[in-house]
């Protein structure tokens, strides 16, 4: 039965320094009506929430709180809508930043973000940052991503990186990825109940991080689903959008996730199939954070 419910809406947060429209085409391409706002009103209407960033992490909350978009942030958590953060977005969920100087963040989650060290391997200093394709990691402490947004990823899978700071949540439980650069390793994914963020960029790592998005598409969907009355279910019929159902149709096989990526790349306006589809080369036009 065909299913003519409108597609989750999810609101990718505008603060003025986010990757926004390569981060709105993935999640349009995984089947989500996505929009791009700096309206309070708009997140706390949309089913879910998409916090980008880029940048310096004191400037991203003075852009958040000048455009009132603190407490509806944190409201949208609460409501535990799903909550997808993504590089200096993943860093604003934590109580405090200490790059340059000491900022509060949302405190969504307990514990700080600090600079990488830099170090020296093999008589050769290592450059911060840190900016590149890197594995990922499941940690001891998650066992495995069954049931995590990584879940159609293997354990070391290559994912695009261009940050100076990391996350150091304290809470137990929450890191479910780390990677390794310059002798440390660090969380570079964590996850506690509607909240899941990544320090890399799922939207330029290709196939493999549109799985990612894709996964947050189908989460989307299942919240929509779980709010609808029983009246909307039986009128509706099925829960998923086919558009939903045909992204992670096409996700399954290689051959068809390789023709999404290129459709997002041509609705994007880039032409960065070839070096997104490879753990190697240059992501151009990507501000350092």
């Amino acid at each position: 039965m065909s299913d003519s419910r409108p597609a989750p809406r999810v609101a990718i947060i505008d603060y003025k320094m986010g990757n926004l429209y390569s981060v709105r085409h993935a999640c349009t391409m995984a089947g989500l009506d996505a929009r791009i706002t700096d309206l309070p009103d708009e997140v706390r209407a949309a089913d879910g929430v998409v916090l980008p960033g880029v940048g310096a992490f004191g400037d991203a909350m003075d852009a958040l709180r000048r455009a009132g978009l603190v407490e509806a942030l944190r409201a949208a958590a609460e409501a535990e809508k799903p909550f997808f953060g993504i590089c200096l977005g993943m860093q604003l969920l934590l109580r405090e930043s200490h790059e340059l100087g000491t900022h509060a963040g949302l405190g969504l989650l307990e514990g700080s973000v600090e600079r990488l060290a830099e170090t020296v391997e093999h008589g050769r200093k290592q450059k911060i940052p840190h900016v590149g394709w890197n594995r990922i990691h499941v940690p001891s402490t998650a066992g495995s991503w069954e049931g995590t947004p990584l879940e159609a990823l293997r354990d070391g899978e290559h994912m695009y990186f261009v940050h100076s700071f990391v996350a150091k949540p304290t809470e137990p439980g929450v890191v479910l990825a780390t990677t390794r650069y310059a002798g440390q390793e660090f969380c570079v994914a964590l996850r506690r109940g509607s909240i899941f963020a990544c320090q890399f960029h799922p939207e330029r790592s290709g196939v493999e991080g549109l799985r990612i998005y894709a996964a947050f598409a189908a989460r989307l969907a299942r919240a929509s689903s779980e709010r609808e009355t029983d009246d909307d279910r039986a009128a509706r019929g099925e829960i998923r959008s086919s558009s939903q159902g045909a992204v992670l149709q096409a996700l399954r096989d290689l051959q068809p996730a390789s023709e999404l990526h290129r459709r997002v790349q041509e609705q994007s306006g880039r032409k960065e199939a070839d070096h997104c589809l490879r753990p190697r080369g240059r992501v151009r036009g990507l501000p350092l954070p």
